[in-house]
């Protein structure tokens, strides 16, 4: 039988021995088509592509998607698992493999990439079983219920997270998907939508989020701040106490979702956070923008919201709403182009086009849901990570001063006893390193400053141990270069607010005394 076109996602010819396992069975392949397109800031970094190209599976059992990703010849073998039925706590068992690293009792996407997971047939509920990803790339996951996922109580699974992402987790995109709880904290629950510890380059579009006492969150404290560039369109915020989502530190875009009855407080901007807010409908709800519980300011970019019968709370030392006028703080320049629908006809898009077993439906951005166009399966893009210099670094100093002298800085973990702040101070007896052998390091200021060189410098003793690395545009999200080893790196002068230089392989613990920076 033919499958409809926006479950053909991505399948090539297969002959796996994967049907011998229980609960998989190998499906034929049809003509490669996509579903709509991946959008947002999941098509930066080398785009999202998840199982393009790779061996099409049905799964029924949470053991036999485990054994789906064991069965692949690597950890990174393109694959689409097309999920049937009710995934649980009785069904999901470890399974091994030197493709994958499982778990029982929650779906562990972990140390892999290049994977599509799709609900089909008569739909895909994840019972009490939250999904995560650890160590991933380039994942897809799509038309699936995530429902009652619990930390506390019985049974648990995953933190409590319907989806969680954490440590090192890039290009993921989750689209029409139905993530619900039955309560807050006290009731077991813990996110709907978590990003944590280095996740980057997310979206999660057409999509009902409900009944939950948090949302979300980028970042899990006010030092994670090594999350960034998520992208939220076209969801459906119902009953949800706070965390709508809250962003902590790194850059993020909500355009045309529908939050209704948020009960305490919505996109909460802190730790230096920018959130771009465009054409969204907020209605019944309260503090639905702003920086709260916090003294430690975010900011945000908006236009064309509609606030319907909303309230706001006034300011204190720990509550800065954004309203009763919301104005601009700050400017978000985005890498990707958008379409939005005017936020006056978002309550009726979203809510024939978000969540599961909506048949997928899109929006073109003229108020008009529409079924999604099969679109060419691009080439899918493993782990984006450089492993070959692109840009060697030069010998020749700049000239000019240094403008990190009297920036600020920021980064995605540093070992103890080092600081971010010891890469501006221009001394080269102080250095940061991160907690392990990969990690970033930002330079920030105030306003878009220009740039076109960099230098970074080793500290003494550590010299040689930096291997590849990527300058990236911590604005947008754009890498500016990449190559290998510590020096003077040149890329196209760029106006930005902030520049992240990023070891992505080390030949041990990187030690960078100073990241200077030049216009």
């Amino acid at each position: 039988m033919r499958r409809p076109v926006a479950l053909r996602l991505h399948a090539a010819l297969a002959t796996m021995a994967l049907a011998a396992v229980t609960g998989v069975v190998l499906t034929m392949p049809e003509a490669s088509a996509a579903t709509g397109g991946v959008t947002g800031y999941a098509t930066q970094n080398g785009g999202t592509t998840g199982g393009a190209g790779g061996t099409t599976v049905r799964a029924t059992t949470g053991t036999a998607i485990h054994a789906a990703l064991c069965g692949r010849a690597s950890s990174s073998t393109p694959i689409t698992i097309e999920v049937e039925g009710t995934i649980n706590h009785a069904n999901t068992a470890k399974v091994s493999g030197d493709s994958c690293n499982t778990a029982a009792g929650v779906i562990e996407l972990k140390q892999i990439s290049n994977v599509t997971l799709v609900g089909v047939g008569s739909g895909a509920v994840f019972d009490q079983l939250g999904i995560h990803l650890r160590d991933a790339s380039n994942i897809i996951i799509q038309n699936v219920t995530v429902r009652n996922v619990k930390k506390s109580g019985s049974p648990t699974s995953n933190g409590g997270d319907a989806i969680g992402m954490e440590s090192t987790v890039r290009n993921v995109w989750v689209d029409h998907t139905t993530l619900e709880a039955s309560g807050g904290e006290s009731e077991g629950f813990d996110g709907l939508f978590d990003m944590k510890d280095n996740t980057q380059y997310v979206t999660l579009s057409y999509s009902i989020l409900r009944n939950s006492g948090r949302g979300g969150l980028v970042g899990s404290s006010e030092t994670d701040l090594s999350n960034s560039f998520v992208t939220y369109h076209h969801n459906l915020y119902e009953n949800i106490d706070s965390r709508a989502p809250l962003l902590r530190g790194g850059v993020a875009h909500m355009y045309n979702n529908h939050y209704l009855r948020l009960n305490e407080s919505g996109i909460n901007s802190r730790a230096g956070a920018r959130a771009r807010v465009d054409d969204n409908y907020f209605e019944d709800s309260k503090d639905v923008l702003g920086t709260f519980y916090t003294d430690a300011a975010g900011y945000w970019q908006v236009s064309g919201n509609i606030y319907d019968n909303v309230s706001w709370s006034g300011p204190g030392t720990e509550n800065n709403p954004a309203g009763p006028d919301p104005r601009s703080n700050t400017t978000v320049t985005l890498p990707y182009a958008f379409s939005p629908d005017a936020a006056s006809c978002v309550p009726g898009v979203v809510s024939r086009t978000a969540g599961a077993g909506r048949g997928l439906l899109v929006s073109d951005g003229s108020c008009s849901p529409q079924t999604p166009s099969p679109t060419p399966t691009p080439t899918p893009t493993p782990t984006p990570t450089p492993t070959t210099p692109t840009t060697p670094p030069t010998t020749a100093p700049p000239g000019g001063a240094n403008l990190s002298i009297g920036a600020g800085s920021d980064g995605s973990s540093k070992a103890d006893g080092t600081s971010y702040g010891n890469v501006r101070d221009g001394s080269l007896s102080t250095y940061w390193s991160p907690a392990g052998t990969t990690g970033s390091v930002s330079i920030k200021w105030g306003s878009p400053t220009a740039v076109s060189t960099v230098v970074v410098k080793e500290a003494s003793g550590a010299a040689g141990r930096i291997g590849s690395w990527r300058v990236l545009n911590a604005d947008t999200g754009a890498v500016l270069t990449s190559g290998s080893g510590a020096g003077v790196i040149t890329f196209a002068r760029t106006a930005l607010s902030k520049v992240t230089f990023e070891i992505t392989g080390s030949t041990g613990t990187p030690q960078v005394a100073e990241f200077e920076t030049y216009a």
